[in-house]
């Protein structure tokens, strides 16, 4: 069979067209890897639509958090005359795309909205980039994006809401450690340096400074889901947490979604980038299932010393769709709450008015939780220092 349209051999500018609706949506692809998608048409046919879709998925996308938007992108693109304005024939079944409009995500639509014809996008001109960067800017704009739910951001707005987000500070309560320094104020006598003044003074006691014990943060332990259903808050709230937590004396991080993946290493990387890429590549079960139980088992037989002294304060970032075995779940609770000064919930899905917990995983982790507090905008990210810090207190 021949590759295109056998009349015009167009599947190249199709190709061509894909990529670049592929990159609008925010997905990292380039020349070389658009024509391994040629290649691999060359290799597996046009005969079936999975197959095809298989074989450019597998040599165009190189993140899972880009995985859903090309298996979207794709059934759009291939099988909308709307949209690919008459593609190849053989490449278009009778009925339309199984995306409807209203259900697409924002990244699809926005990347579609450009498209014109054969692998054609609407290139914006410098003036255009100009007044697209000072209507964001707008005091309007960046207020709509305080309240906008992460979840419905198009592409554009996400990488806004993302930097924005980056700025955001999470101070944490601080404690009075067992480690002590001179102070005026202090309760105990500076003995070392009572003599030592003394002897500047010939023998005199003019002055009998004190100890005072040091206050330090308490210690984070963070658990972000990274199952499907929190596919764009997780990235967006692991790039909060990176910039949030970088004078952070002592932290732990974790993923989880049917395992535990530890991104405390990924952590130590100074540029938030280079973080999400290392951590990108360290979770392998990214947009997957969760297993929150299974996690915590693994969590308590590998990273238990994460719990310093019952000091340390626990956020779970998850909308608490489980999948394992809610007893288990339960009991893996008890022993992360038992172990911790406070285990705190935080949801996404507290963005609905009149949410309740009704999922079985949800049900164990209000009943485990000493407080649930929502994270489905930046307004919200704003209040999460405050509301940490009531909820410790109590």
């Amino acid at each position: 069979m021949l590759l295109g349209d056998a009349r015009q051999g167009k599947l190249s500018d199709n190709l061509t067209g894909f990529g670049r609706a592929l990159r609008r949506a925010g997905v990292k692809v380039d020349s070389q890897k658009i024509a391994l998608a040629n290649t691999a048409a060359l290799a597996v046919g046009l005969g079936e639509r999975d197959d095809l879709s298989a074989a450019f998925e597998a040599v165009m996308i190189s993140r899972e958090q880009d995985r859903l938007v090309f298996r979207e992108l794709f059934d759009v693109y291939f099988q909308d005359p709307k949209v690919a304005n008459k593609l190849l024939a053989q490449l278009l079944p009778s009925a339309g795309g199984k995306a409807e409009p209203s259900k697409r995500r924002p990244r699809v639509q926005e990347a579609l909205q450009a498209q014109k014809k054969f692998g054609q996008q609407a290139m914006p001109t410098l003036e255009d980039q100009k007044l697209e960067f000072d209507a964001v800017m707008t005091a309007s704009d960046i207020e709509r994006l305080q309240h906008a739910d992460f979840n419905m951001l198009s592409a554009t707005e996400y990488r806004l809401v993302e930097s924005l987000a980056r700025n955001i500070k999470l101070p944490m309560p601080k404690f009075a450690s067992r480690r002590s320094r001179p102070a005026n104020g202090g309760t105990r006598m500076h003995w070392p340096g009572v003599m030592s003044h003394a002897a500047r003074m010939g023998g005199e006691l003019m002055h009998l400074p004190r100890l005072k014990r040091q206050l330090q943060p308490l210690p984070l332990l963070v658990l972000v889901d990274v199952s499907g259903s929190m596919e764009r808050y997780s990235r967006l709230l692991l790039a909060f947490l990176h910039a949030a937590t970088r004078d952070q004396a002592r932290y732990d991080v974790f993923a989880f979604g049917m395992g535990l993946t530890d991104l405390t290493p990924a952590f130590k990387q100074s540029d938030t980038d280079k973080m999400l890429a290392e951590a990108s590549q360290a979770i392998r079960d990214f947009a997957g299932g969760t297993q929150l139980g299974v996690s915590l088992a693994s969590l308590r037989a590998s990273h238990a010393r994460c719990l310093v002294g019952r000091r340390t304060v626990v956020l779970v970032i998850s909308d608490g769709l489980d999948t394992g075995e809610p007893s288990a779940l339960a009991s893996e609770l008890t022993w992360l709450r038992r172990r911790s000064r406070r285990l705190l919930w935080l949801n996404p899905l507290m963005r609905f008015d009149g949410y309740a917990p009704s999922a079985q995983g949800a049900v164990a982790l209000y009943a485990s939780a000493h407080g649930m507090l929502a994270v489905h905008n930046l307004s919200k990210l704003e209040d999460l220092a405050a509301s940490l810090a009531a909820i410790i207190k109590k």
